[in-house]
């Protein structure tokens, strides 16, 4: 188990290196130059240039990218925010918990609906119930946050005046950008917990807890459920993920003050470094995800860790 956690571990550092040079070599692409947004249109070519030594943004990219990282290994920082001269981590962290908030209450919408819909979809598999909920499911991973967060505006805030349209700290105003959130992830567990049911319902364990008359309710959650748990817990861990680095979308339409927005916002104003930080936080959170997800997967199926 200890060198499987190591191997994890090690790839996850890859991973977070890969984008971080990904992203600092494409926001250097980008076209704008962040000393004139500080400065200013007047200001003059000498403070531009001043400017542009002091931050050493006339370094080599490599050099400018190996200092990037040092600053992040030895001293855990992510720089200086361009437009607010506060430090990366703090911007970020003065938002994340409302990230982190919207994209739980979507992942309990999309585990609690998502396996109901699946159980009862494999239950009555090939019927009109079955029929309707992968239809819903093929609805709900094609669909758009956005277009979900509008069409939910107009009818529940406009039309109706139920909800607010906007805003962030009520459990009101939760509701809407939770659902619309975690409508993609509900039909992802839907049909995952669909697709692993059925392979275990045809199992001779199965007939034989039936054959010895035991109810349908517990054939269904302790023999077929419980089997076909590891698939729908390893699409669970990876859907919180891209929860969370999905919300983004979903900030902007609801205007939540979340890692999403703030990374939007950033780009609006050339602050590359709050750009990078995001990416490189959401990045990590993600990753973190994912190892854990592998933990427990190897918790659940020891042979896992032994391969």
């Amino acid at each position: 188990m200890l060198k499987f956690t190591l191997k994890r571990l090690a790839s996850l550092v890859l991973v977070l290196i890969g984008v971080s040079f990904l992203v600092f070599m494409l926001l250097s692409l980008t076209p704008g130059d962040p000393v004139r947004m500080m400065l200013g249109e007047s200001a003059t070519p000498e403070a531009q240039e001043a400017l542009r030594k002091e931050m050493g943004l006339d370094d080599p990219l490599l050099l400018q990218y190996g200092r990037y990282m040092k600053n992040i290994v030895v001293h855990q920082d992510l720089g200086t925010s361009y437009s607010t001269q506060r430090p990366v981590l703090d911007e970020i962290m003065n938002v994340f918990p409302n990230t982190v908030q919207l994209a739980v209450a979507a992942m309990v919408i999309a585990v609690i609906l998502g396996i109901f819909l699946g159980i009862i979809s494999a239950v009555k598999q090939n019927s009109l119930l079955d029929n309707i909920v992968m239809v819903l499911a093929l609805i709900g991973t094609s669909a758009p946050i956005f277009w979900i967060g509008i069409l939910m505006i107009l009818l529940f805030s406009v039309q109706l005046g139920w909800l607010p349209p906007s805003g962030f700290g009520s459990f009101e105003q939760l509701i809407m950008p939770a659902v619309a959130l975690g409508m993609q992830s509900t039909a992802v567990v839907a049909r995952m917990t669909r697709s692993s049911m059925l392979e275990v319902i045809r199992q001779d364990f199965v007939k034989t807890a039936r054959a010895k008359g035991q109810r349908e309710i517990i054939v269904i959650l302790k023999h077929v459920f419980r089997n076909a748990l590891i698939p729908i817990i390893t699409v669970v861990g990876l859907q919180f993920g891209t929860l969370l680095g999905g919300a983004m979308l979903t900030e902007v339409v609801f205007s939540i003050p979340g890692v999403g927005r703030l990374m939007i916002e950033a780009i609006k104003q050339r602050d590359f470094p709050i750009v990078q930080g995001s990416v490189l936080f959401v990045a990590a959170c993600f990753s973190l995800v994912n190892l854990a997800v592998d933990l427990l997967y190897a918790v659940v199926d020891p042979k896992v860790s032994k391969e």
